[in-house]
């Protein structure tokens, strides 16, 4: 085996040079504009970093492959990709923890809803469907707010539990709260909702609401009706509505071993409304891999899934329809794998839920690039993208008294990147979803 020699080189290289594609479509969405407008912490000190180029370079660090606050601080030795973002340095560890520490109740009350408000402002895209889901951050330290609660994977450690929004149509986060580890999933969902719904997505017109059983409450399905809002929620096993399941009769068979079954639900409260709810019955001996709970011991072969809606559709198009909100536990598995959602805190809660706001803005303009940047429908992941097309040596030279990036391409990818580069500056806001 013949090792190369080794020698060493003063020339500031990157290895994400392919970081000029995200750049150009930051410009191009003009989000830091907008940032400038809000009420963001400012520095004390005249030699304080501008708070929008904390923002961009938190960001920039994300997508770069930082998962805590000391990646980001690595990026402080790379001289290109700083100037790539047009800026003479990168902020250090401290100066990220400092300025987020500067947020509060208040500020995160007045800053994410409005630049949320602003971001979906710039997308047309018809009638969406908001998924809300809540998840568990589990927690090493006794960071402030973290408590132990339910935590399926590391139980009896410490945790947050996030509650959040997605729009099923764009793959985007409308709205996230962070939240004690010790929390209900239902606690505090009316005025999140009302958040998401009348300042997050002002303007929007919500078409449906999903929601698993954690979400199956009065209060929040009242709220829902209300605003004349169509729904699809997972209902909760309660023996009320076993006991209706269980004597049953007449199943409708959509499909081999798939039966299902409607019945107005009238609850214990008088005052409260009769429901329409759904069962589908599953016959495991005929679909081995399909889910549902095993809710009777005298019935051992079935699994049942129950369902509340206002929606005046066939069963078995209710229950489809349903299913396919499955794809937000997606976006919460990568925004914790890629996008370091589980591993940047701080001890102060207010300043851990700031960093994590902002995270879910990261993720907002990487699927807006995904979708008119490359123009790719397939969602590659953030880990497939840094290989794919981030991760690119690049440098910056002079010619013709002009700094230039250079980027080490083989010729036959160039036409291929310089596409791309066309595509962005062909695609200004507002950026339009077919629905097609």
């Amino acid at each position: 085996m013949v090792n190369l020699p080794i020698e060493y080189s003063d020339k500031p290289v990157t290895p994400f040079g392919g970081m000029a594609l995200m750049k150009r479509f930051v410009d191009q969405t003009g989000i830091l504009e907008h940032l400038a407008t809000l009420d963001l912490p400012q520095g004390g000190s005249n030699r304080a970093y501008d708070p929008v180029q904390i923002i961009e370079s938190f960001w920039l660090g994300i997508w770069t492959g930082a998962s805590r606050y000391i990646h980001c601080d690595w990026l402080r030795q790379d001289q290109t990709l700083a100037a790539i973002f047009g800026y003479e340095s990168l902020p250090s560890q401290s100066t990220y923890s400092r300025f987020f520490g500067k947020f509060s109740q208040a500020r995160n009350t007045t800053v994410f809803p409005a630049l949320q408000r602003w971001f979906f402002a710039q997308i047309n895209v018809g009638a969406v469907t908001v998924d809300f889901d809540s998840t568990v951050i589990t927690r090493d330290g006794n960071q402030e707010g973290s408590a132990k609660g339910y935590n399926p994977n590391r139980k009896g450690r410490n945790s947050h539990h996030p509650l959040m929004a997605f729009i099923s149509q764009t793959r985007m986060v409308a709205n996230a709260w962070l939240r004690p580890g010790n929390t209900a999933a239902c606690s505090n969902c009316v005025e999140f909702m009302r958040e998401t719904f009348d300042e997050a997505m002002a303007g929007m017109k919500v078409g449906l609401v999903r929601g698993d059983s954690g979400f199956y409450t009065d209060e929040i399905l009242r709220a829902l009706e209300e605003r004349g809002i169509n729904y699809i929620i997972a209902a909760r096993a309660y023996s009320n509505l076993k006991h209706e399941v269980h004597g049953m009769k007449d199943w409708v068979e959509v499909c081999p071993g798939i039966a299902v079954k409607e019945w107005r639900h009238q609850p214990a409260d008088p005052k409260a409304r009769a429901r329409r709810h759904i069962v589908v019955r599953k016959e495991m001996s005929r679909r081995p891999q399909a889910g549902g709970k095993l809710l009777f011991d005298d019935l051992p072969d079935y699994r049942f899934s129950l369902y509340v809606t206002n929606l005046d559709l066939p069963l078995d198009q209710v229950w489809n329809i349903y299913n396919s909100r499955a794809d937000c536990e997606n976006r919460i598995k990568e925004l914790k794998q890629d996008f370091g959602l589980d591993a940047f805190c701080l001890q102060d809660f207010w300043a851990t839920e700031a960093s994590f706001r902002f995270i879910m803005v990261a993720y907002n303009l990487m699927s807006l690039f995904r979708h008119f940047g490359l123009n790719s429908h397939n969602q590659a992941t953030l880990a497939t993208l840094r290989s794919y097309c981030f991760a690119i040596g690049g440098w910056v030279s002079q010619h013709a008294r002009k700094r230039v990036l250079k980027l080490s391409l083989p010729r036959k990818k160039r036409p291929w990147m310089d596409a791309i580069f066309r595509q962005i500056e062909a695609r200004p806001p507002p950026f339009v979803y077919s629905i097609a």
